[in-house]
């Protein structure tokens, strides 16, 4: 028997077959675009990527033919919902989160006391989530506000669209705005402030919760068995996090991909006020009493950027023999730290600045600055970044001993040794650094009878490859620099 583990993301699907002892069967990837109707609208075909959901599904289920799955749970992004009938039907598109709409509900959501407001939703109000957005499809498209039976996001769509209740878990409608994170309940008060009716929005229910069985037509559609158990998913952030078994408080997966995103795992949730004043969120871990918060940035486009734009020709070559450029770009770095200060604002930041008027810097360039001591300020000052963001959660009382670290960054042992240099923590890399689809294969295995507790699937399922430790002569060295590093972003703010 299998688990199949979903991950629905912003311009693209993973499916992957997992079996019970961990080996991973089979992987299969779809990609789409965003739909942009009109500038500074994105969306994304909710049609279309349902379709191909189901390719992916079917295409990994073929690849696994004397393995049949048992149970199946999706990780999805946050923000976007779809709107569907009651027949299980898609009836438009979703809004992604960083559409420009919805921003009046922004506005009037941020006039409450934020104080109040926070102790209920664990977050600032922010044009990034699903709420603000569905009340401007109330006022700008009401046939199909009015016509809508329930607006789901894309962990609860799947699992709606397989046959499975229309239900959210607590992560993922935190996304919206409504939730009340105490009460672990749909906050009345909001809902009526901003004029949202409840029963448009799913029930809630814990993640790794089942869900019943997949509908029969559709089991035999995609080659799954009609006995395969729907199980309830969660955020992919928090799905996450329980892929790369931070899963008690005090750990913390890192992830390295476009988006770079710090997830401390913790117990208790912090003083309001130290989290307002540091602007971090607090949400739900996908595990019952934990709750987690995001410190991300889109830093992790910053090397991309580099590759095409000052290494198309070794990008070429690379592809055409088959290896990884990236591989070559930073075998030439230096073994020391660089001089060079880079302030990774090159694109619009994450929390604590929300700076929608990117404006990056880079420090300290000599005629005899390397391109691999260029490469290698580009991943300190990310770095630097996420170590402000490890100071700024500390002081609210979160802090993770040990980080664990997840996506495509993951493969570079340079890049690790310099994060860990610089945070002074040890990184652990897991086997499996795609820890978001293996993620939702452990809560399927949770929901579906394979594993008694997330413990035992995490002992089972993550397995650490390497620890990078910090090196205590190169962390005072770096500490130095992130001192002066300090200075750059109010430096920025004066140029532009």
């Amino acid at each position: 028997m299998s688990l199949l583990g979903i991950d629905v993301g912003t311009t693209g699907c993973k499916v992957l077959a997992l079996s019970a002892d961990g080996t991973i069967l089979a992987v299969t990837s779809r990609e789409y675009n965003v739909v942009r109707p009109q500038p500074g609208w994105a969306e994304l075909d909710s049609r279309h990527v349902w379709q191909s959901i189901k390719e992916a599904i079917h295409d990994t289920v073929a690849q696994i033919p004397g393995d049949p799955v048992q149970a199946l749970a999706v990780s999805s992004m946050g923000e976007a919902m779809t709107p569907v009938s009651s027949r299980r039907e898609i009836l438009g598109n979703c809004i992604l989160g960083f559409d420009s709409r919805g921003a009046e509900t922004v506005q009037a959501l941020a006039a409450l006391d934020p104080v109040a407001f926070y102790e209920r939703s664990g977050n600032l109000a922010g044009g990034i989530y699903g709420g603000p957005k569905l009340i401007w499809l109330r006022d700008n498209a009401p046939d199909l506000f009015n016509n809508t039976y329930k607006f789901l996001g894309w962990a609860d769509l799947v699992v709606y669209l397989l046959g499975g209740e229309p239900v959210t878990d607590y992560a993922l409608a935190n996304r919206t705005l409504f939730l009340d994170i105490r009460a672990e309940a749909w906050s009345q008060p909001t809902l009526d402030y901003i004029g949202m009716p409840r029963e448009k929005l799913p029930d809630l229910a814990q993640a790794a919760t089942p869900l019943g069985t997949i509908d029969p037509a559709l089991a035999d559609e995609l080659g799954l068995p009609r006995s395969t158990v729907i199980v309830l998913g969660s955020h992919d952030q928090c799905v996450t996090a329980v892929g790369a078994g931070a899963i008690r408080a005090g750990i913390a997966s890192y992830g390295l991909g476009t988006y770079t995103c710090i997830t401390p795992t913790y117990d208790t949730i912090p003083d309001t006020n130290q989290m307002i004043a540091s602007r971090l969120n607090v949400e739900h871990h996908a595990l019952p009493g934990l709750y987690a918060s995001f410190y991300y940035n889109l830093s992790g486009a910053l090397l991309k950027w580099f590759r095409d734009t000052f290494a198309p020709m070794e990008r070429a070559a690379a592809d055409a023999a088959g290896r990884d450029v990236y591989d070559a770009l930073l075998s030439e770095m230096p073994t020391e730290p660089t001089d060079l200060l880079v302030l990774p604002h090159f694109a619009p930041t994450g929390p604590p600045y929300y700076d929608d008027n990117p404006y990056g810097i880079i420090a300290g360039l000599t005629l005899e600055t390397s391109r691999g001591t260029y490469i290698k300020g580009l991943l300190e000052g990310m770095t630097y970044y996420f170590r402000d963001g490890i100071e700024r959660m500390a002081r609210a009382g979160i802090v993770a001993s040990e980080y664990r670290v997840t996506g495509g960054g993951a493969r570079s042992d340079a890049w690790l040794q310099i994060i860990a240099d610089i945070i002074g923590k040890p990184l652990l890399r897991p086997q499996v650094t795609e820890a978001c689809a293996l993620g939702a294969a452990i809560l399927a295995g949770m929901g579906g009878g394979v594993y008694g507790s997330a413990d035992e699937a995490v002992e089972q399922l993550v397995i650490v490859d390497r620890v990078f430790e910090p090196d205590a002569r190169r962390h005072e060295l770096y500490t130095e620099r992130f001192e002066r590093y300090h200075a750059l972003y109010p430096f920025a703010q004066t140029l532009h």
